[in-house]
């Protein structure tokens, strides 16, 4: 596309009003101007006519995790899904053992010369290093947000090569984060202990299904370990991010602990507005934390209107589906998820009366950019933001093929599923980088996010 281009006839949406007709004057890759509608400009800038789509800000995935997929291509892939989805950026998480100085170097070399969208790290801290490290990781490489799992005692972090930890690492960890300002601590939240016995005790059932699952992994497990967390985050002055969020119970929780303690941010998944623990995937469904009940389905949706849940991320796994085909207790966790976020919160949301479409640009464009340190650059269609903008047909209806959609997993959690409300659209920094499902330009042209630290 050229440097400079004005769209026109697109409804503009964003969260703090009514979708309006808006003209967007783009310069350089940037938005330079925001203009009434067929307002003339010089005859020889081009007009990109946008008639009967809505224009939101570029969509941004705060929760994906990259070292799942094949290590040489997943940037390539995995952004293909994303821009797909109508994703302009997304911020992936590391799990290492080892100093992230060397992980840093590693992965960009791979990411500079495959992504298609903008993207952003994750650490997560698992060691004494990590934590004495985070003020350099903040300042040379621009990572503003760290991930500690709770549940990752003992042997349970083993897997993905992490030494257990304890609460006295986390209170070290926290107490870090509070001299730093703006940094944001991503808290998986879940009593192991209890999930341990739990379990042991499901192993013996001989036909599991995902409501054994679930009941291992029960509401209590993830709220008890939302208030500790909360608590911690309060006497030690750290801002708390929590992911995935998934009971009613827990939501309840934050509700009444952010009365007290304001630097609380909370995510939820699509699959957690969409599938419950009466769900017959079997192993195919099988995620931490597990489908809920229905009525923590509700909460979910009932916290999406109200504010109460700040971000929907995906928690994208791009695992293949032989890694899910297993027997039930071993089958892997997880599944992709990027590009259907955007159709199940329009098909499943929006054109069945549970959100607006501005509280869906907040969900997915503004909240995740203020909270991630991201702002003004992203997440805004305001004047001097990169020229992100997701372009929506919001009456197309389209059945989810996981095989069209780019990445390297090969299924998907709504495959024949019919989603109304697609992307069709995706422009990154001015360039088109999907059209019509088609992926445009090379791969390399997404840069990486260096996130500045704000309070």
């Amino acid at each position: 596309m050229p440097a400079e281009f004005v769209l026109r006839g697109a409804q503009v949406v964003e969260p703090d009003h009514m979708p309006c007709a808006l003209d967007l004057l783009i310069q350089d890759g940037k938005i330079a101007g925001r203009l009434t509608p067929d307002t003339p400009v010089d005859a020889s800038i081009p007009v990109l006519r946008a008639d009967g789509l809505h224009a939101f800000p570029g969509l941004i995935d705060a929760h994906v995790h990259f070292g799942f997929g094949e290590k040489i291509t997943e940037y390539s892939t995995e952004t293909v899904y994303a821009a797909q989805g109508g994703f302009t950026s997304i911020l992936g998480y590391f799990l290492n053992n080892e100093s992230y100085a060397d992980v840093y170097e590693r992965e960009q070399e791979y990411a500079r010369a495959r992504c298609h969208v903008d993207y952003g790290f994750h650490f997560s801290v698992a060691n004494e290093e990590h934590v004495r490290d985070m003020p350099a990781y903040v300042n040379r490489y621009g990572v503003t947000s760290f991930k500690y799992f709770m549940n990752f005692k003992g042997e349970e972090g083993r897997y993905l090569g992490l030494d257990g930890t304890d609460d006295g690492y986390f209170y070290d960890l926290l107490k870090m984060a509070g001299t730093l300002p703006g940094v944001k601590i991503v808290c998986h939240t879940e009593n192991i202990e209890i999930v341990n016995r739990l379990r042991r005790r499901a192993q013996s059932i001989e036909q599991p299904t995902l409501k054994d699952w679930a009941n291992a992994k029960p509401p209590f497990t993830e709220a008890e370990s939302c208030v500790r967390a909360m608590y911690f985050a309060e006497q030690l002055g750290a801002h708390l991010y929590i992911p995935h969020l998934s009971t009613r119970m827990a939501l309840d929780e934050v509700r009444r602990w952010r009365s007290r303690y304001p630097h609380i941010h909370v995510e939820t998944c699509p699959h957690y507005l969409t599938h419950d623990d009466d769900s017959t995937l079997g192993s195919m469904g099988k995620a931490n934390p597990p489908f809920r009940s229905k009525d923590d389905v509700e909460a979910m949706w009932e916290g999406l209107r109200d504010g109460s849940i700040d971000v929907v991320a995906s928690d994208h796994v791009p695992r293949k589906r032989s890694t899910k085909e297993r027997p039930f207790w071993l089958a892997s966790q997880g599944f992709p998820g990027t590009a259907t976020i955007l159709p199940v919160l329009l098909s499943e949301g929006y054109h069945k009366g549970r959100l607006s479409l501005q509280r869906v640009a907040e969900l997915l464009s503004r909240a995740p950019a203020q909270i991630f340190g991201m702002m003004p650059r992203k997440g805004t269609l305001q004047t001097g933001a990169d020229a992100d903008i997701t372009l929506v047909d919001l009456e197309r209806s389209r059945t989810v093929r996981a095989e069209e959609l780019g990445s390297y997993s090969d299924y998907s959690l709504y495959d024949g599923w019919t989603l109304k409300g697609w992307p069709v659209r995706t422009i990154v920094r001015g360039e088109t980088v999907m059209q019509d499902g088609k992926i445009m330009g090379e791969p390399g042209y997404g840069q990486y996010l260096a996130r500045p630290l704000v309070s």
